[in-house]
């Protein structure tokens, strides 16, 4: 038995981030292309079930085209059994506008829903595969672990949408407690919210899974997104999860070194090197953060160098975290105004060492009439 395990697909996501008013209309259809797809993927791989951990939508207000074609998918493809936990972003507001929900389509509420499944049968043992979900809030987040009742015999399949204490919370997600579903009898936890794949054990008998995002949005969400893929041997028992790479577009953020660089066309060349190594495929959302130690008269112009690259990939971004230095004993006998300036500066005392190299920089621009920025 295959069962594919997504989340997070925040259908009708602006997408206006990182994109201008067309790409992020497109990026936003594409998004629900990807999650049509997803489904066809299912149906010709033969897999009868789909587990959605939270945010299948991005906002309470779906727009009338999402709604309809994720109801059209879902009731177009009976063969295939969805089970929908709703995440923060959902917000009910898709169910509530259905006049009659699909016949395949299972939801959870706010205590523990189970479902059967299907059987593991290898002809003398018979296994049933129970789906159990909670929707969290701050009602019942801190209740729910003693209410879990499994039966130890069948394979159990647990699907929760919330933070891992592990990791950063963000969007007001409840914090799942791993240590409080430990020796439970879980076989396989189906987690929504993180945007990144991860997997681990949960304890002897049973994993954990984020499958992450099924498309990556901004720049926030670079690496590779898809779904899992979790594969139950009908003989045996046992269990397989696997990654599958889905995402229509790439996104990578990448550092790029610009020490000893003297001007803009010197930086230029380090990017292009960098980038023409990486081979990113012109479908890509690139970012490129600048690093690396820049004298402090170095003539840098961040909005000149984006222009040289935009055209060459769908998104691209450079971010500017250079450091400046400052020789001071170059100045240390410069009878120019500069020199004057400079010296000044290296007197003050209570700035930082990167302030004051701030300020010989904006000073320097200044006294060349230079654009400061």
């Amino acid at each position: 038995m295959k069962i594919l395990h997504c989340a997070d697909i925040h259908l009708d996501s602006a997408m206006t981030a990182n994109l201008d008013k067309d790409k992020a209309k497109e990026r936003k259809s594409e998004l629900l292309a990807s999650f049509k797809d997803m489904v066809g993927y299912a149906v010709r791989e033969n897999i009868g079930i789909i587990i959605i951990a939270g945010d299948l939508f991005d906002t309470r207000n779906v727009s009338v085209t999402a709604r309809k074609e994720v109801y059209n998918i879902i009731a177009g493809n009976s063969g295939v059994r969805f089970y929908y936990l709703q995440g923060n972003h959902d917000n009910g507001s898709f169910i509530s506008s259905l006049d009659d929900v699909p016949d395949n389509l299972f939801m959870f509420g706010k205590e523990w829903t189970s479902y059967n499944a299907g059987i593991i049968d290898n002809g003398s043992i018979m296994r049933n595969v129970v789906i159990s979900g909670v929707e969290l809030d701050s009602d019942n987040a801190g209740r729910i672990y003693g209410s879990l009742s499994l039966n130890a015999s069948n394979f159990n399949i647990v699907v929760l949408h919330g933070q891992e204490a592990s990791h950063i919370s963000k969007n007001n997600a409840q914090v799942i407690s791993l240590k409080e579903l430990r020796n439970r009898g879980i076989d396989y936890l189906a987690l929504g919210h993180v945007h990144e794949y991860s997997s681990d054990r949960l304890d002897a008998r049973g994993v954990y899974c984020y499958p992450g995002c099924l498309e990556g949005r901004g720049f926030d969400e670079a690496g590779e997104h898809g779904f899992v893929i979790l594969d139950i041997d009908d003989e045996t028992g046992r269990q397989d999860s696997y990654f599958v790479p889905f995402a229509r577009r790439n996104i990578y953020v990448e550092q790029v070194d610009v020490t000893g660089c003297d001007n803009t066309f010197e930086i230029e060349q380090c990017i292009r090197t960098f980038i023409d190594k990486a081979g990113f495929n012109s479908d890509s959302l690139v970012k490129i953060e600048l690093t690396g130690s820049l004298d402090v008269e170095c003539e840098k112009d961040i909005n000149y160098l984006c222009k040289q690259f935009e055209d060459g990939f769908y998104a691209f971004k450079i971010k500017d975290c250079t450091v400046f230095h400052v020789d001071y004993m170059s100045y240390e006998h410069d009878v120019s105004l500069k020199g004057e300036f400079i010296r000044n500066v290296m007197a003050r005392t209570g700035i930082s060492e990167d302030d004051k190299a701030e300020i010989i920089r904006y000073g320097l621009h200044a006294l060349q009439g230079e654009e400061i920025g």
